[in-house]
């Protein structure tokens, strides 16, 4: 998944609403307009200009209309309330952008056809202004990272430079949600400040927690009904419970839970067993590539510490006997704990550990209880030499 993918995931959630169509359509149900928007799209001469959102039941046309030939046009509709919708221009629908659109709201958009999805400039609302330099930001960061990318292939050598890049763009966001928290545009910029499905809660601020918290009160306050106000609160209370459970998983007070399955020579292993060791409980299949490539990184790590009183303890989500005694092998996992119950994941230990990919990982503390989650690469060689060193 891309970086800005968890957006449109985010997105599609709150596409929850019903709306009419253009002025035509008004007309037809009878139901009073109640925004209006106008502009000039460059280049977009005689082009249809279409407004939509996404509901349960697919896309709904809010309003549509053409440009004339010099890619003006006005346009007129109705909708149910505040919410995200898609503007577009032209046949196929690709040539849009996503706007947070409310009740009588008079918008004005100006672009070139070539720009209007990247880099439009609003005005007339109040999310007008912070929406334009939004897009404009947005604009230069997927530049810079289609230029800077490609060129290191390290994959966490790309986060960490990703994580600088959308610096800027993060710290707007987060001035706009402390300045006003009520503004519709929050919609988009939330999506900022959340952690990501990258690296989870590791280097997150907790303080964007907060914002989303005076967020969520504000909308409650001020767009009581609409359905993105309950979505959003469902949104920030999961987050915040498992911002709780990643906090407890890192506290070194949670003890990790037994494991005891056999290993590939019918010899039950117990985790318990390595108690007084800094202990990695490492959750992978030989199907695994992502798992397969981290494998020599665990393998480098365990020749090092090793004699430090590092141990791996490998749990395996294989079904096929001979694939996973196989990849042990290829892979040089040299370490004894190898451990499946052959289930897949059908295993229970998804439930215990509270995991739903692999590679997954869970570091313990020499006296047995988890002191990190989920960490890879550098991240679990700077946690893991901290437990070493402690005394």
């Amino acid at each position: 998944m891309t970086r800005f993918n968890f957006f449109i995931a985010f997105l599609s959630g709150l596409f929850a609403l019903s709306s009419c169509g253009d002025s035509s359509v008004s007309e037809k149900t009878r139901l009073k307009n109640n925004f209006h928007i106008e502009g000039q799209i460059k280049g977009a001469a005689n082009q249809k200009f279409r407004i939509e959102a996404q509901s349960q039941q697919g896309v709904i046309d809010v309003a549509q209309t053409v440009t004339d030939a010099n890619g003006n046009f006005k346009l007129d509709g109705n909708i149910p309330g505040m919410g995200i919708y898609s503007l577009s221009i032209g046949e196929n629908g690709k040539n849009a952008v996503v706007i947070p659109m409310d009740l009588n709201d008079h918008i004005v958009v100006n672009s070139t056809k070539e720009t209007f999805a990247v880099n439009p400039v609003f005005s007339g609302t109040k999310w007008a202004k912070p929406l334009t330099k939004y897009m404009q930001l947005f604009s230069i960061l997927a530049q810079t990272q289609a230029d800077q990318l490609p060129k290191i292939k390290d994959p966490e050598q790309q986060l960490k430079l990703f994580a600088q890049l959308k610096k800027p763009i993060v710290n707007f966001a987060q001035k706009q949600i402390r300045k006003e928290p009520e503004n519709p545009v929050n919609i988009i910029l939330l999506n900022l400040i959340m952690p990501s499905q990258e690296t989870g809660f590791t280097d997150w601020d907790p303080r964007n927690l907060e914002d989303m918290k005076k967020v969520e009160t504000a909308f409650q306050r001020n767009y009581e009904n609409s359905p993105i106000t309950g979505f959003l609160s469902q949104q920030i209370a999961a987050i915040d419970a498992q911002y709780q459970s990643y906090q407890q998983y890192n506290s070194g007070t949670m003890a990790a839970p037994e494991i005891a399955l056999k290993n590939p020579q019918g010899k039950e292993l117990r985790l318990s067993s390595l108690k007084g060791k800094v202990v990695l409980i490492d959750f992978w299949a030989s199907w695994c590539m992502p798992c397969r490539k981290e494998n020599p990184n665990v393998v480098r790590m365990y020749k090092k510490y090793r004699s430090e009183g590092f141990e791996v303890f490998s749990v395996s989500l294989d079904q096929d006997e001979s694939a996973w005694k196989a990849a042990i092998d290829k892979d040089g996992l040299s370490w004894p704990n190898h451990v499946s119950d052959l289930m897949g994941w059908q295993t229970p230990l998804t439930q215990t550990y509270g995991f739903q990919s692999i590679p997954h990982t869970v570091l313990l503390n020499r006296e047995g209880n988890i002191v990190g989650v989920g960490l890879r690469g550098t991240q679990l060689e700077q946690k893991l030499i901290e437990q070493l060193t402690k005394k």
